[in-house]
């Protein structure tokens, strides 16, 4: 099993404590999203537990205890953007992200945490040229510490973060135009020793140099792992190349209130779920109800001759 953790929310930065208790207990439980009374209860165990891949813009805050996931072998995906206030309203300021981006290759190895420049937003504030600049000074900065960088265009979903959206005069570039900025992008990338590569794009971009990207990345785990893997794709998207993983986050419960994030698109909502957050609980931002129908998934490893597991094996 792969467990992400999370392209729902970010438990690094505000639910570690959360994360390590659920460690410490080998279990996580998770409400459906399409069906609030069903949850599934999921073994967490390094038995089990190939790779744990955590998604954030703040590792800080999990950073002092990764003794505790001793056993497992995991990565980072952590974005670093350079928006302002209106775009990120809660996001450290890029000074601090960049050092503790940098501590943390430090601590586990640059080819374990990924560098995310996504999405790309297009305005009059945040212009191509803005991108570049950007770009360029934060791939300067962590070209020794990363080994990838990955990006991709914002996607509006209008019944979630379209109006949100439209309050920056966000625009699209022609065809033409993203390929002149993906080719800059990419010279910069090579300066820098990064390999570049979208996440979710249907644009190609191999002239480039540029990849199409698996977040979810088998060749990474086996890397890590050492061990070959027996998994199937688990398309997100259309043009995601992630392979099978069990998310354990929940929607509406990050307080960073990103105004492009479609998976927290309500902040007061985020910020009101993380205060009444109970580290013991086996939901995160939740508790079990009276009502819920609780199943226990079948998980095993795909390291190749591993057997399947449950939590009461």
């Amino acid at each position: 099993m792969i467990l992400s953790v999370s392209r729902r929310t970010d438990i690094p930065a505000f639910y570690s404590e959360w994360f390590y208790e659920r460690v410490r207990e080998g279990f996580v439980c998770v409400r459906n999203p399409m069906n609030a009374h069903q949850v599934s209860r999921i073994t967490i165990s390094p038995e089990v537990v190939d790779c744990i891949v955590f998604w954030t813009k703040n590792a800080a805050p999990m950073m002092d205890k990764l003794e505790q996931l001793k056993g497992y072998d995991y990565y980072f995906q952590f974005t670093v953007n350079d928006y302002g206030r209106e775009a990120e309203p809660y996001v450290p300021e890029l000074s601090e992200r960049l050092e503790t981006f940098m501590r943390l290759s430090e601590m586990i190895g640059r080819e374990r945490v990924i560098w995310r420049y996504d999405p790309i937003l297009f305005s009059d504030r945040y212009t191509p040229e803005y991108h570049l600049k950007s770009f360029e000074k934060t791939a300067s900065a962590l070209g020794a510490y990363t080994e990838k960088c990955v990006f991709s265009f914002v996607d509006v979903y209008p019944a979630k973060n379209g109006s949100n959206l439209n309050r920056l005069n966000v625009r699209c570039l022609s065809a033409e135009e993203l390929d002149g900025f993906a080719g800059e992008l990419a010279r910069i990338g090579k300066q820098n020793g990064l390999v570049l590569a979208t996440c979710a794009e249907a644009i190609d971009l191999a002239k480039h140099g540029i990849e199409h990207n698996s977040c979810i990345d088998r060749a990474l785990i086996e890397r890590i792992t050492g061990a070959s893997l027996l998994v199937g794709g688990d398309k997100q998207r259309e043009h995601c190349g992630c392979v099978k993983c069990d998310d354990i986050g929940s929607y509406d419960t990050c307080p960073h209130g990103c105004i492009y994030c479609y998976a927290n698109f309500r902040p007061n909502v985020a910020a009101n779920r993380r205060r009444s957050c109970d580290i013991h609980s086996p939901l995160l931002c939740d508790g079990i109800k009276e009502t819920d129908k609780i199943t226990d998934r079948p998980v095993r490893s795909y390291k190749q001759g591993y057997r399947q597991l449950t939590l009461f094996d």
